[in-house]
């Protein structure tokens, strides 16, 4: 079998492919590499797991180090929304990851774009997707490369709704809770909306289709049967089952919060960028809030309104509902009172 990177592995997509991963492949085939290597929970260790120290920001040698040895690596995108700083840094990974042997990368794109064939976003967050894409597409198509992709365009998490929300979190206590009861974003609420999806169902998906790869593909061109993994240099669009408006999202967010007058307010994006709790986030200066607002610009163009079957299919059965989704994490996540 093949040996596979995760890299970063740590953060709540790295966590959960790992922790499904495991259940599927042998623990001495799968190298995690991470910033704190030290933090992998020791029954991984203790299973055989190597671990390796790498971060994004690492130098190109570094990461070409700690890629040596790996075949298959799921390259997990930076935290960031900002394209240029993920351009600077996730392509020389790429690169160093193709210079260190590794023959398939798995990339963790985003579900903007509308369709997988789709090169195209209003949405800030999703450019360093594209770019990095395009990146794969082109080293793929070198003649001269072994190296082949699988992009996953994981769908928007259900746990993340408070960053397209103004920051709302349904588990806050009554009176922390915006006053008043008004979500002020730059979108009415209406659809087009959001194929929402859990983000430990979209680690499981990505697990299973690593675990198909690293143990159907063979390293003999003998046998044309040996390769039967049928994402070769595709993108994979991982998505939930329906398309949840914002206004229906945020009737699902006031029933866990116990609110029966939360709704959605259009405010423009001037406005957005001066509220309180964006100002928290992004800091004072406005440009971070400004280009995070274009994601509702690509949420009115229905960028984030296709379903596929994509994910049943990989999972053997139906992805839970937003709902479902929604109320368990913010169960498991609340704030105490």
């Amino acid at each position: 079998m093949k040996t596979i990177g995760i890299f970063p592995a740590s953060g709540g997509l790295g966590g959960s492919t790992y922790r499904h991963l495991l259940k599927l492949v042998q623990a001495d085939k799968v190298i995690l590499i991470s910033r704190h290597p030290e933090k992998t929970p020791q029954e991984y260790i203790d299973a055989g797991v190597q671990t390796r120290q790498a971060s994004y920001e690492s130098s190109p040698s570094d990461l070409e180090a700690a890629f040596a040895g790996v075949d298959t690596l799921f390259l997990i995108s930076y935290p960031s929304h900002v394209r240029d700083y993920r351009v600077k840094v996730q392509l020389p990974a790429v690169d160093a990851a193709h210079r260190a042997g590794v023959s398939h990368i798995f990339y963790s794109s985003l579900a903007f774009a509308g369709e997988a064939t789709s090169n195209h976003s209003l949405a800030e967050v999703m450019q360093a997707h594209l770019a990095t894409e395009a990146h794969l597409r082109q080293l793929a198509n070198d003649g001269n490369s072994p190296l082949s992709y699988t992009i996953l365009r994981e769908g928007l998490y259900a746990e993340s709704t408070p960053i397209y929300m103004a920051f709302f979190r349904p588990d806050q206590p009554p009176q922390q809770q915006q006053q008043p009861a008004e979500i002020r974003i730059p979108h009415d609420g209406s659809g087009p909306g959001i194929a929402w999806v859990a983000r430990d169902e979209l680690g499981e998906a990505s697990a299973r289709l690593i675990a198909r790869y690293a143990t159907t593909t063979t390293e003999s061109d003998d046998d044309p049967a040996a390769t039967t993994f049928p994402y070769i240099n595709r993108t994979v669009l991982l998505t939930g089952t329906r398309v949840w408006s914002l206004a229906d999202t945020v009737k699902v967010l006031a029933e866990i919060a116990g609110r029966r007058d939360l709704a959605i307010k259009q405010v423009s994006v001037d406005e957005y960028v001066q509220l309180p709790q964006v100002r928290a986030v992004f800091g004072p200066e406005e440009e971070k809030a400004r280009t995070w607002a274009t994601a509702w610009d690509a949420v009115r163009a229905g960028e984030t309104a296709v379903v596929t079957g994509e994910m049943e299919e990989i999972l053997g059965r139906r992805p839970e509902d937003f709902e479902v989704a929604a109320r368990k994490y913010w169960a498991e996540n609340a704030v105490p009172s």
